[in-house]
């Protein structure tokens, strides 16, 4: 099963920007089929209030068996709320994750011990700031934290240098794929920490999935290898949300 880690869906508000105004998945669902892709993990687009954005995706999850939502919160503006808005998530709707953006506020320790209370992963984009996964993977070592982008979006090499020595340090560590576009930090990721620490991801809607989906191929990784980033590590990462989700509503 490929499962693609890492997609936006739904609508933002500050209308200054593609990942704060809309994200459609039209399109990127079509392109998802065409590559291959069985499921994919989506959460809202860059948003003022996450208890609204989080509600359009629950919809979207809701009708569209194939995909897989992740709770977004802003560690700042959510403050004191966090955990519930994650239950209601993870209770109500089946979420699996929790994802959380430094451009909006640092990750803090409400949503490590919100991750903590009912056992998701935190999606983390460190938007370049890499050392300080350096706290945040020792502090909470039964929490899992996959770092987007390995690191930085913005093409920070110095970022996915550090991301790769911590997933080298961490086993609570993992980074995605996606949008890493100096290709050489990939194969040095692999070679540094191995390929069950990357998890597949195309930051879609925005980056078209067939293409991210090709650079896993390119790393030339044994079939088992390759079937563990495509989705059998996240996979793993996931269960324990799920069985805890069972449990709830049994």
């Amino acid at each position: 099963m490929i499962i693609d880690g890492h997609c936006h869906a739904g609508r933002g508000d500050g209308l200054t920007a593609p990942w704060n105004t809309a994200a459609p998945l039209s399109a990127y669902l079509r392109r998802a089929r065409a590559a291959g892709i069985d499921r994919t993990v989506v959460f809202a687009a860059f948003h003022s209030d996450y208890r609204v954005a989080n509600a359009e995706v629950a919809e979207i999850v809701a009708a569209n068996p194939s995909l897989l939502g992740f709770a977004f919160v802003n560690a700042r503006a959510d403050a004191g709320r966090v955990s519930e808005m994650v239950g209601r998530a993870v209770r109500d709707w089946g979420f699996l994750g929790i994802k959380v953006h430094r451009h909006q506020a640092p990750l803090t320790r409400e949503v490590c011990e919100a991750a903590r209370r009912w056992r998701v992963p935190v999606l983390y984009d460190v938007a370049g700031a890499a050392h300080t996964l350096e706290m945040i993977a020792s502090q909470y070592p039964d929490v899992t934290f996959i770092v987007p982008h390995l690191g930085s979006f913005a093409d920070d090499w110095r970022a996915h240098v550090t991301v790769i020595d911590m997933l080298a340090r961490f086993p609570n560590l993992y980074a995605d794929t996606s949008g890493v576009r100096r290709f050489g930090y990939l194969v040095r990721a692999v070679r540094r920490a191995g390929p069950h620490k990357l998890i597949f991801g195309s930051d879609g809607p925005w980056l078209h999935p067939g293409l991210e989906l090709h650079k896993i191929r390119l790393l030339g990784l044994s079939p088992a290898d390759e079937a563990a980033v495509l989705g059998g590590t996240l996979l793993g990462l996931l269960s324990p949300a799920k069985r805890g989700r069972e449990r709830v509503h049994a």
